[in-house]
């Protein structure tokens, strides 16, 4: 391994020094806990690491004690916004020091870019995210978010609400991205959700948004057979359910909106009931999703539909870097 010493102390080295072997122990932990944590295979997330780290085109840092790789953290670019992409640290060695000795030049060095003016980061593995100190408190906003399951044993005895005002459902399919990207940006404008993803903003956003969520494993592997469009009488489509496996027999909604224009007609009920059932069929036992915990009326709908809080997490902003 190249720069690393036998110093007792954990020092930070940059991630595009190390070999993916110099990652393995620590990548291997971080897959045994999303799994025992999350019911979420994360083999394809650190794989994708490994890649890029072949490259030495992973930008990031990596936590370094006793010669070995304990702790790590990535980030990439897009246009004007850093993306904190994970951040890991081996439990022996997890303290919020050790998580500050990765977290805080991740963010210096972001905010020292004249290109990036805002930092964004979901890190589900972080210690106490919502009582600690992070760097530059100035800029930073937080967001409490809730990491719900629920159980797909006897899923089909939901309901169905979907008859009603010549709506129909049709699986996704590429064709309908621009419609899609259409509905994201009217449903979360104004929304608390559109400050914690700013993709959500704008069709151009809500577009790059949803070829990330199909293309890359950071939400799963996209899973098309249970994801779904609901398509307006006018042929417009007018809401979306996208879902992902995570684990062989867990699924994850990746993203569920409606828009505004149906809101109140259980087109949200329906897509996901209809999503879940479809997993079931597939062979899932359980389905995950994550909701920002103060938007109450997406968590009556889950709940409704039998969802039960299973871990809370922090969404973490810095603006106006």
């Amino acid at each position: 391994m190249a720069a690393l010493s036998d110093a007792a102390f954990p020092r930070v080295v940059d991630l595009r020094q190390l070999r993916p072997d110099d990652l393995e122990p620590l990548l291997a932990e971080e897959i045994d806990e999303w799994e025992f944590k999350l019911d979420w295979d994360f083999r394809g997330s650190s794989e994708l690491v490994e890649r890029f780290v072949a490259m030495h085109a992973l930008t990031g840092y990596a936590l370094v004690a006793a010669n070995r790789v304990v702790g790590y953290t990535y980030y990439v670019c897009e246009e004007r916004k850093g993306l904190i992409g994970d951040l890991y640290v081996m439990q022996r060695y997890r303290t919020e020091a050790a998580e500050d000795q990765l977290l805080t030049p991740v963010i210096e060095t972001l905010a020292q870019a004249p290109w990036v003016r805002r930092v964004e980061s979901q890190l589900m593995m972080l210690s106490r995210s919502f009582e600690r100190a992070l760097p530059m408190p100035e800029h930073l906003s937080l967001y409490p978010r809730t990491f719900m399951e629920v159980s797909l044993e006897g899923i089909e005895e939901l309901p169905s609400l979907g008859r009603h005002d010549g709506i129909t459902y049709q699986t996704w399919g590429d064709r309908y991205q621009d419609d899609a990207a259409r509905v994201i940006a009217a449903a979360y404008r104004g929304h608390i959700d559109s400050e914690i993803n700013d993709q959500y903003r704008s069709q151009a956003g809500a577009r790059r948004f949803l070829l990330n969520i199909v293309q890359y494993p950071g939400c799963g592997a996209f899973y098309q057979p249970a994801s779904l469009v609901a398509i307006a009488s006018h042929g417009r489509v007018c809401g979306i359910c996208l879902t992902s496996l995570v684990h062989h027999d867990v699924g994850h909604i990746t993203q569920i909106c409606v828009n505004p224009e149906v809101r109140g007609a259980q087109v949200g009920y329906e897509l996901l009931r209809r999503s879940l059932v479809e997993l079931r069929r597939q062979g899932c036992r359980m389905a995950t999703l994550t909701v920002t915990t103060s938007n109450d009326t997406a968590i009556r709908l889950y709940r409704q539909m039998g969802f039960v809080p299973r871990r809370s997490f922090a969404a973490f902003v810095w603006d106006n870097l």
